[in-house]
């Protein structure tokens, strides 16, 4: 977890250095959430070009680390009743807006295997690869349903869903209260929410807030405490 307050008090101290003027609690929220959601989305985007390099050196398997780390904070196994709800045909699965990703799905206990749409209709309707109990297969609808085929009906007494995915982080929310015409931060509130990336990705996250708000920090003095601070952060990660 990140200080969603911390935060906002960086960003504003910055802010006001570089003469931007004031960066209001509605609009560092909306900020807020688009820089959590860039550095969440670049995990992936990293893991896979580090992948691709296939290296196996210690800085290779560092960095391959601290991303996986990161990545965990994330991923959730769920059984019946908590991801999924029925669709009324007794073969789809409603996908809550949360998952980002579905990792794996188990039906019955078996391996549910992801297929293209096309893909999917060639293989359920060819008596060689025709899907059973045992091997399901699945696709996604643009409804954001997971539709499960194993030639039949699958009703959830044979043996419940299993399923295993990364969420995506919860919006963040710097709650307020107005005090003499100045915004006073809330944290008591149910709608208060920190950001949920790891607590390294603090700088990170006050650099893109102001980067999306036009402000470049020009201050080389400034860069170097940021710079000072990922050193840290990374040093931390590797102890």
């Amino acid at each position: 977890m990140v200080s969603i307050d911390r935060v906002y008090q960086r960003v504003l101290v910055l802010s006001n250095k570089e003469q931007r003027g004031y960066i209001t609690p509605q609009e560092f929220n909306i900020l807020a959430n688009q820089a959590q959601m860039d550095i969440f989305e670049q995990y992936f985007y990293d893991l896979n070009q580090f992948k691709r390099l296939n290296g196996n050196d210690t800085i290779y398997a560092d960095m391959v680390g601290i991303l996986n780390e990161k990545i965990s904070l994330f991923e959730v196994a769920v059984g019946s009743g908590t991801i999924v709800s029925w669709g009324t045909d007794g073969n789809s699965i409603i996908i809550p807006n949360e998952v980002y990703r579905l990792s794996q799905v188990r039906l019955g206990g078996n391996p549910v295997e992801f297929l293209p749409t096309k893909e999917f209709n060639l293989v359920r309707e060819s008596p060689l690869t025709r899907p059973t109990e045992k091997r399901p297969i699945a696709r996604r609808d643009f409804k954001g349903m997971l539709i499960i085929n194993h030639n039949g009906i699958f009703t959830p007494d044979m043996g419940g869903i299993n399923a295993s995915y990364i969420k995506k982080p919860a919006k963040v929310n710097w709650n307020f209260t107005v005090v003499g015409g100045t915004a006073i931060h809330n944290p008591t509130s149910p709608n208060h929410q920190d950001f949920e990336l790891h607590e390294s990705e603090e700088t990170e996250l006050v650099i893109k807030i102001l980067a999306l708000a036009g402000i470049t920090i020009k201050d080389e003095g400034l860069y170097q405490i940021g710079s000072n601070e990922d050193n840290k952060s990374i040093q931390q990660e590797k102890q």
